[in-house]
């Protein structure tokens, strides 16, 4: 249990009729960083939101580092760097002064931090610019920069790349990573985009409709998002029987854009269109392809 840092048991939350959080455990271990992905109003941001004490849930409990208790967690919490939905930012005060005001906030008595986190978020040059005129990308790096004012253990962050443009988005994974690597933060990280999660995390954490599917490894993963044979054909029916009795095909799934995606005979592609072609089926396509996050996610939620 030692290298454990975040808990939840049972966790559920309401919003009236609306059952936000249903049962959801998971634990969170030192030097991982967690992919979370959902739809939206999955149940992402309510769960982050309770983690980090914005919220508090109707049933079940949370613990940090071991602790439970409501006066250690609000202490331990100062481990915790955070953005959820938006960052909290002063619109009106420059890029350095929103930085500082969090420094003074969270106790880091360290004056320097600020100007090494404007560095290290290419922030440098906007030091003195008022937040209200910065894009929504620098916003976003300006609040991932408040998320470390205070050194934390673990970040937990909603959404981190909103914003931001292809050359920002892979600074900033690499900036995680070396966080990651070199001062062993543990970090949850919400996404849209699954591939820059496929690239960035150790674990991922699927949540659909307030319960928590699948806890996995990147390993276990990989092995799930084997290599499938793509078939595009207009003779679907036909394609599928042909598959069923005559190669014994049970591991395959037709998907929204008429294709068949087969998940045997990837080393023997040849088989099929030869069984194919002697049932007089007219392939479009037929190519081995692997399967990717966006598609294990997909089949994992479409099986609920």
């Amino acid at each position: 249990m030692g290298d454990v840092i975040l808990q939840t048991n049972n966790i559920v939350k309401n919003y009236r009729h609306f059952r936000a959080l249903d049962n959801v455990s998971v634990t969170l271990e030192r030097g991982h960083i967690y992919g979370f992905i959902g739809e939206n109003g999955s149940g992402k941001t309510t769960l982050m939101r309770i983690l980090t004490g914005l919220s508090f849930p109707a049933e079940g409990s949370c613990s940090l580092y071991g602790k439970e208790g409501q006066a250690e967690m609000r202490a331990l919490r100062r481990r915790i760097g955070s953005t959820i939905e938006e960052p909290a930012l002063y619109p009106d005060f420059s890029v350095w002064r929103n930085l500082e005001l969090q420094r003074i906030l969270v106790g880091n008595p360290d004056k320097s931090v600020c100007d090494e986190l404007l560095k290290l978020l290419d922030l440098s040059d906007v030091r003195e610019k008022a937040v209200k005129k910065l894009s929504m990308g620098m916003k976003q790096r300006l609040g991932i920069a408040l998320a470390l004012v205070g050194k934390p253990d673990m970040l937990i962050l909603d959404e981190p790349v909103n914003g931001l443009d292809p050359r920002n988005i892979s600074a900033l994974r690499t900036l995680l990573q070396k966080l990651n690597e070199e001062q062993g933060i543990t970090m949850l990280i919400s996404s849209h985009i699954l591939k820059e999660l496929y690239l960035l995390a150790t674990d991922y954490i699927i949540i659909h409709r307030g319960k928590i599917l699948e806890c996995l490894s990147h390993e276990q993963l990989a092995a799930k998002c084997e290599n499938y044979v793509r078939i595009s054909t207009d003779d679907l029916p036909e394609c599928v029987t042909v598959l069923e009795k005559e190669l014994h095909v049970l591991d395959y799934k037709v998907m929204d854009d008429r294709t068949v995606h087969v998940y045997a005979f990837t080393e023997e592609p040849q088989r099929i269109s030869r069984a194919l072609t002697e049932h007089h089926i007219v392939v479009g396509e037929l190519a081995v392809q692997g399967r990717s996050l966006e598609d294990y996610f997909f089949t994992v939620t479409s099986e609920v």
